[in-house]
């Protein structure tokens, strides 16, 4: 499959398309400037235990949730849930910045409420999954994966006192 690149960002969109679906600039297929590339699909390797990430759990703080990065580009990273609204997104204003074209601006946010963490999609392109399922709105259990775009974030709870 070949792909029509953006001349304005970059991005890579499939042939057909009129505009870039990331900054939504037209894409003119008979300016020279549009390059056009045949996509290769890259043997991907199997993930090993050398991609596990260990989470010493007397390193987390009791009370407070937190979210660990496990796939994407940021993988190990990690966002203590300190405050009572967190945003995720690859706006530079989000608390947690995810920076990858798969993660809108403003994707998600999870709030600390009296029951416990609720993440709830912000209108993303893409969507926002708890344990593989699309959600718009979902309480966050200790132990749960929350995808935003290519990234995984699992979700921690010290319960201990």
């Amino acid at each position: 499959m070949s792909y029509t690149f953006c001349n304005q960002c970059g991005h890579r969109n499939p042939p057909e398309s009129n505009f870039c679906s990331s900054c939504g600039s037209p894409l003119d297929v008979l300016d020279d400037r549009t390059i056009t590339l045949t996509a290769v699909d890259p043997l991907q390797d199997a993930p090993g235990p050398d991609d596990d990430i260990i989470v010493p759990v007397n390193e987390l703080q009791h009370g407070i949730g937190t979210l660990i990065v496990r796939a994407g580009g940021q993988a190990g990273e990690r966002y203590a849930l300190d405050t009572d609204l967190t945003r995720l997104g690859r706006h530079p204003e989000s608390e947690i910045m995810l920076d990858d074209i798969t993660v809108s601006r403003r994707h998600a946010e999870i709030q600390r409420t009296a029951e416990g963490y609720m993440v709830a999609d912000s209108g993303s392109l893409n969507g926002t999954y708890v344990n593989q399922e699309r959600v718009e709105r979902a309480q966050l259990r200790h132990g749960d994966e929350l995808q935003v775009g290519k990234f995984r974030l699992v979700f921690f709870e010290r319960a201990d006192g």
